[in-house]
């Protein structure tokens, strides 16, 4: 991970963050629509309902991930759902993605959070090995439901 910087992205990276978030979702086999992605993303930031870091190779945004706060009421604790974790191809096996994960954890850990959650498409092997690499385990407690709408 040479000359890469993580940092937690302001409303000040919001046309970087746009264009990463539009490859995402192309990733993700959604079109693209980067007029959508950049409001998606304001509304996060205005309202801040998430908090992403964002990884930068020299001037080029090369990733990002988002976590969103949800909680347990169990344990009475925050509970951070990382929902989106993105490098762009050209930066894939420079160790960016571990770099985010750890940036997370550490936010998670600095807000006195009880877990990380997190989903990944059952096909996507290398991120499941990035995610077990880093310590996330399968949950094989709990069933997942959900309903679309």
């Amino acid at each position: 991970m040479t000359n890469v910087r993580i940092r937690q992205a302001t409303i000040e990276d919001l046309e970087s963050l746009a264009a990463l978030f539009d490859e995402y979702r192309v990733f993700y086999e959604s079109e693209s629509d980067l007029d959508g992605a950049r409001a998606f993303l304001w509304n996060r930031f205005e309202h801040n309902e998430s908090v992403i870091f964002i990884a930068e190779a020299g001037e080029e945004a090369a990733g990002f991930v988002q976590l969103y706060p949800s909680f347990s009421s169990v344990s009475m604790r925050r509970i951070w759902i990382l929902n989106d974790l993105f490098v762009r191809e050209t930066y894939r096996g420079q160790r960016i993605g571990e770099g985010l994960l750890n940036a997370a954890k550490r936010y998670a850990v600095l807000t006195k959070a009880k877990r990380i959650e997190l989903t990944t498409a059952t096909t996507n092997e290398k991120a499941q090995r990035l995610y077990e690499k880093n310590g996330y385990e399968l949950d094989r407690v709990f069933l997942k439901y959900s309903l679309s709408l």
